[in-house]
């Protein structure tokens, strides 16, 4: 394997959520192949992409190790100065200090308009937003999130209504998806949690309208003053909705390990 080899199967894993294996991966290039830039950033991104402060640690190593032997390299650059960036300056203040230089030095390396200046500017635009455009930004991932739930609830309610799925590559994570959920709905005590996928929207609907109803009773009929019992109603619906996530996650994780026996015959075959 040549370091193009472990660095096209990095990104491979990476798009689908495998930092873990990315991480393994690229050490394990470096380890056979010696130093790479590009395997020193996609190891820095697998790390920084736990977004935590252990790993942010592991990913500046790993950008400066790179940085070290190859001081103009862009993807290494920009790369760390998204990781400055994001570092607070109380608690890391010597990252965040670097962001300055590392803007100084991407600044004479990436002319205007190149990729490398329109992430800089992206990752600029972020680190100076103000306190509602954080909010802003986390109810557009709340949005983003559930916009991907919903879509993964209608095609799971598609495969239902045909009695299955068609087959399909293992590397198709939507595809793995589907099929995930209708194993963790299978049996017929989850009858109702099927139905609820089926209806999704329809039983949003009427649950809000129970939850009302319930809440005003109580109150009309002198038992409680102020009424939350009706909100019980959603625990099926948040059942439901529990086992699409279980289904997506167990989904990402059949499609990293089909990947890696891929390129596990790929290796063996060479």
């Amino acid at each position: 394997m040549t370091h193009q080899d472990y660095a096209d199967r990095c990104e491979e894993l990476f798009a689908v959520g495998g930092f873990t294996k990315v991480r393994k991966l690229a050490e394990s290039g470096l380890e056979e192949l010696g130093p790479d830039p590009v395997l020193y950033r996609w190891l820095g991104l697998a790390h920084a992409a736990e977004d935590e402060d252990d790993h942010d640690a592991e990913a500046e190593k790993a950008y400066e190790a790179g940085l070290a032997q190859w001081p103009e390299d862009l993807g290494l650059l920009v790369s760390y100065l998204e990781l400055c960036l994001r570092a607070d300056e109380w608690t890391y203040p010597r990252r965040s200090a670097r962001a300055g230089l590392l803007k100084e030095r991407i600044a004479m390396l990436a002319p205007a308009g190149s990729p490398e200046a329109a992430r800089v500017e992206n990752a600029l635009g972020w680190a100076g937003r103000g306190y509602w455009q954080d909010v802003r930004e986390r109810t557009a991932s709340v949005r983003a999130e559930r916009a991907a739930l919903t879509s993964h609830s209608a095609d799971v309610a598609e495969a239902l209504e045909q009695g299955g799925q068609a087959p399909a590559p293992p590397e198709d994570l939507r595809a793995a998806e589907v099929a995930a959920a209708l194993e963790l709905l299978a049996g017929p005590w989850r009858a109702p949690l099927r139905f609820l996928v089926r209806y999704r929207v329809a039983a949003y609907v009427a649950t809000f309208m129970l939850v009302l109803a319930t809440n005003k009773a109580l109150v009309l009929s002198g038992t409680v003053s102020y009424s939350v019992w009706g909100w019980f109603w959603y625990a099926p619906l948040l059942l439901a909705d529990a086992k699409l996530k279980q289904a997506r996650r167990l989904a990402r994780q059949r499609v990293i390990d089909a990947m890696e026996a891929r390129h596990a015959e790929t290796a063996a075959a060479g």
